[in-house]
């Protein structure tokens, strides 16, 4: 196996998306997790990017990093003055946890070892389209139209409840 700067990068990533994960489920301050947890998405959105998914790479990038990360960090600064988290872990939880870990892990790698290697289409020189063109045509052109302003409806009656829910005055 050769390695050219490409196949340095992706294993960057993936090394830095496995220590950020260990460090968002080993530290104790939950602001500190949460950064860590940033990381974690954004080196999982560079894997995605290596996958030729640049749909998915921006739509982890913007949904999960950009929304739901921000969402965390607001309501742990906004409910808690604590950032220090105290957990007691008995013995036996402990040793069930790391069975448990050990044997997803042997399944993942069992996994990965059977799997046939892929072969990655633009290696050899041919231009892909891009995801993000079919997608579009496929919620906006298709049957998807309507489910899809649905949930965008949905989603501005949810922001509004939540400002409304956090006005000091309401809840007075």
């Amino acid at each position: 196996m050769e390695f050219t700067l490409k196949t340095f990068i992706f294993y960057g990533f993936a090394l830095l998306t496995v220590a950020s994960a260990l460090v968002v489920v080993t530290v104790r301050n939950i602001v500190h997790a949460a950064f860590s947890l940033m990381v974690t998405l954004f080196g999982v959105a560079g894997l995605y990017v290596f996958l030729q998914a640049d749909f998915l790479a921006a739509t982890q990038v913007i949904v999960y990093v950009g929304g739901i990360l921000v969402l965390i960090l607001f309501g742990v600064m906004m409910t808690s003055g604590r950032l220090e988290m105290r957990l007691h872990i008995e013995r036996g939880q402990l040793l069930l946890g790391g069975v448990i870990s050990a044997a997803l892990l042997m399944l993942l790698l069992t996994i990965i070892a059977n799997t046939p290697k892929w072969k990655n289409l633009s290696d050899d020189g041919e231009q892909l389209e891009p995801t993000t063109r079919r997608i579009g045509e496929l919620i906006l052109n298709g049957q998807f139209l309507l489910p899809f302003e649905v949930v965008s409806v949905l989603l501005l009656v949810a922001l509004i409840g939540a400002a409304l829910i956090s006005r000091k005055e309401v809840r007075d």
